[in-house]
């Protein structure tokens, strides 16, 4: 007599599932990063605590006998700070950012442009190609080339 035992393996591992998972949900966090978000906030700290410095120097040179006052008026200020100046230190963080982003653009395209440029310099058929592209007639013929 013949018996059969059927056992049924789990098709894939689980560790293997939990690293794929990780490394989707990574990889869904750094899609999603907003950098202009994190330089606003960057920016916004900065702006605040150098306006707590002025304030601050200048309590310090009235606030004799009235620390408690002077506290309150430093906070008071802090707090004016971070409402008034969040959205304009987002946009600066935001036109900052496009035109870092801009500019890193234009210099790749330069680059592109100044290697196809070399290439067209020892290449006539690239050359031909590029007079052809912006519009100038070729003086020769391309055909001789092949």
């Amino acid at each position: 007599m013949t018996s059969f035992a059927h056992v049924d393996y789990p098709t894939e591992h689980p560790g293997v599932v939990r690293a794929e998972n990780a490394a989707a949900a990574i990889k869904d966090i750094a899609h999603n990063f907003d950098g202009a978000r994190g330089a606003a906030s960057l920016l916004l700290a900065a702006v605040v605590s150098a306006l707590m410095v002025v304030a601050n120097q200048v309590i310090d040179t009235w606030s004799e006998g009235h620390l408690l006052a002077a506290w309150m008026v430093l906070w008071v200020v802090a707090f004016a700070a971070l409402a008034l100046l969040t959205l304009p230190a987002r946009r600066m963080a935001v036109a900052l950012r496009a035109g870092t982003q801009a500019w890193a653009e234009r210099r790749r395209r330069a680059a592109e442009d100044a290697r196809t440029w070399q290439v067209a310099m020892q290449d006539p058929r690239v050359m031909a190609e590029l007079n052809h592209a912006m519009g100038i007639a070729t003086v020769q013929d391309v055909r001789r080339y092949y």
